[in-house]
């Protein structure tokens, strides 16, 4: 019994480790890279000017699976938004080929793959992170959101208008 305690400790403390902190709040958000269920590969870098949802969640996890509808149709509801969300599985057992009958009816992709520190699971599943049009995280915490807390949070930073470039950047696209 202990053995396993210890496993459960070290594995909470991992996982809090690889998770934003409250005070990364409001600060450019660390580089990622996201591994799709198709394999794609989605590098932080390419959405600029997007608002992006990184949502850690788990098969077996029914507040998750509640928020995956929440997040199906915010999407559909608003298709040509600049909201790009990924929902990245945290069974690590789990096979991606069982996930394929999910991907089909969701709106959104679901990834099998996030590289980047600061993105882990903070004090359970689901943890979501967003990230503004201008690069700044501007949510990080654990707990399922409802349609309407979802929607009190990304419809202001949909409208809010896309950075203007940096000057290096349009100077090399």
């Amino acid at each position: 019994m202990r053995f396993w305690a210890v496993c459960g400790l070290v594995l909470s403390l991992a996982c809090a480790a690889g998770a934003a902190a409250a005070s990364d709040i409001d600060k450019p958000a660390r580089k990622f890279a996201i591994k799709t269920l198709d394999q794609q590969t989605i590098r932080s870098d390419e959405l600029k000017g997007k608002v992006v949802v990184i949502n850690r969640w788990a098969t077996w996890c029914t507040p998750c699976q509640a928020e995956m509808v929440v997040f199906d149709k915010y999407v559909r509801g608003h298709r040509d938004s600049d909201l790009r969300i990924y929902a990245v599985v945290t069974d690590l057992q789990f096979a991606p080929s069982k996930l394929q009958p999910l991907q089909h009816i969701l709106a959104y992709p679901l990834a099998t793959g996030l590289s980047g520190f600061g993105y882990g699971v903070k004090e359970g599943v689901p943890t979501t992170y967003v990230i503004d049009r201008a690069g700044v995280l501007r949510y990080a915490k654990a707990g399922a959101f409802s349609r309407e807390s979802f929607d009190a949070l990304i419809t202001p930073l949909l409208k809010e208008p896309v950075p203007e470039p940096a000057a290096s950047e349009a100077a090399h696209p």
